[in-house]
Order: structure tokens, then sequence, then C-alpha cells
């Protein structure tokens, strides 16, 4: 296990990174789950009764854990999408060839866990990748226009040490605080509440999802001008990073009460 877990700490600074690290990815379980209805949590109780932490949080790096012993490819390209158009209009056939992206992921693992004729490990495990893949796509960077995978080759400095765009996004910003992942979530939770949220009445969330983390990215400033990072752009990107864990949060909670909640 202290293997895979390396393993998956060198993926992190390469390629396609792990969206929010590991403790991101807990901070939205954590978040889920303050959320759920009593026979949502009961069920998801029931079907990580197995696992070593079973909760949101404690399965919510597994599929970056499956995808570091995999090796290149076959999941990998669940935990993101490119918008291939340049823009962020969403054109499946282009941009989720096969079904290979994160959009495709969450409705296919939503649907497994739906389905309570299916076996119940096949639906533990659609569970796990649905907590981690909502996390991804509200990751900014792992929804994007640009072709420079989700910021990895957009290189910076910090603190005299060479990183890229995409790692300060999945770990620096949250870095700041000092914070563990229980009481950084705790801390968000009790944030004012976000406005309303239009994708709720939504037939296609994951596709809005995707499309509103591809419009930070278009229309926001997370590109610093220079390839020199400084602690002004963390806190100030810190704000907009919080929103988007509480967004996942708060979504994947309605994705797995409607799911499990009967």
């Amino acid at each position: 296990m202290r293997k895979l877990i390396a393993t998956v700490l060198i993926l992190s600074f390469a390629t396609q990174a792990l969206a929010w690290s590991r403790d991101g990815h807990a901070i939205v379980g954590t978040l889920a789950e303050r959320q759920l209805q009593p026979a949502a949590r009961a069920e998801v109780a029931r079907l990580l009764a197995g696992e070593p932490d079973p909760t949101l949080a404690g399965v919510a790096a597994w599929a970056d854990d499956v995808r570091a012993a995999e090796g290149p490819g076959k999941s990998a390209p669940l935990h993101y999408i490119n918008f291939k158009g340049g823009d962020c209009s969403y054109v499946p056939v282009r941009d989720c060839p096969d079904g290979n992206c994160v959009i495709a992921a969450i409705n296919r693992y939503f649907l497994i866990l739906s389905d309570r004729t299916r076996p119940d490990a096949e639906r533990r495990d659609a569970l796990k990748f649905l907590v981690h893949f909502v996390g991804d796509v509200h990751q900014p960077l792992h929804s994007t226009p640009r072709d420079d995978k989700g910021g990895g080759d957009f290189q910076v400095n910090y603190q005299g040490k060479g990183s890229n765009l995409h790692k300060v996004w999945d770990r620096l910003i949250l870095e700041r605080k000092k914070s563990t992942p229980a009481d950084y979530a705790n801390a968000l939770a009790n944030q004012p509440v976000l406005a309303d949220d239009a994708t709720r009445r939504s037939d296609r969330p994951a596709v809005d999802w995707a499309v509103e983390s591809c419009r930070i990215v278009r229309d926001g400033k997370l590109y610093p001008l220079k390839h020199v990072m400084d602690d002004a752009y963390l806190d100030h990107n810190a704000p907009l990073a919080e929103q988007r864990l509480r967004r996942a949060g708060n979504r994947l909670a309605d994705l797995v009460n409607q799911a499990l909640a009967r």
C-alpha cells in the first residue's frame, strides 16, 4: 500500500494531475456526507461497510489509486474533459469519444449506483468512482478548452521550486490553510449559503458542471501573466477554489440522495 500511495504522489506531478489532492477530495466527501438523507446515509454505510474508512471522505481518493495501479490509459481519461473546440461548447463525439471523459463517467456510475438489481460490489465501486469524479469535474483545470494537459504544461516557479499550474490548483491553494480535511470541511460548511444552483433543475447536470469549470478557465484569470507564482495568487484564488469544493460537495450529496434515498 505504501508503494501504491507513493506512486500516486509521483503521478500528481506529471501529466493530467490528481484533482484537489487526496485532502481536497476528502473535503468534498465530508461536505457531501453531512447532507445525506437518512435512507441514503444508511445505504452508503451498508455499501462501504468493508472499506478501511467506510465514509465518502475515506473512499474519495480510491479512483486515483486505481488509476495509478493501472498505469497509463484505461481509466485515466475519465478524470477530465478537454473541450477541443477551443471554447466551452460540449460536442460528445468530439470531446468525449466512446464515453471516455468525466461527464460520461459521472452519468454512467450514477446509473449503476441507482440500480439495486446490480451486485453490491459493483454499486460500491460505482459510489467510490462517483465521489471522486464529481470532485474532479469541479476542479476547473479538469474541464478546460486549452490544450495544455489542464495546466500541467504551464510551468511556474513557486518559492524557488519548479511546478505547474495544475499542481497549484490541486494542492498549493488548499495547503495554505494548514488545516486537516475534516476541519477545513467544517469551516466551509459554516460559511454563508451559496447562491441558488441552477444546475439542480438541469436534465444534464454533469455537462453543466463541466461547462461551468471550463468557463472559469476560459473567462477567468487562472493563468498568471508571469510564470513566477507568489502567495498573492494563492490567496486571491482561494475563495474560488473553496467555492468549487463546496459546490462539489453539495452536488455530490444531491446525486447520492437521488440514487439512494428510497
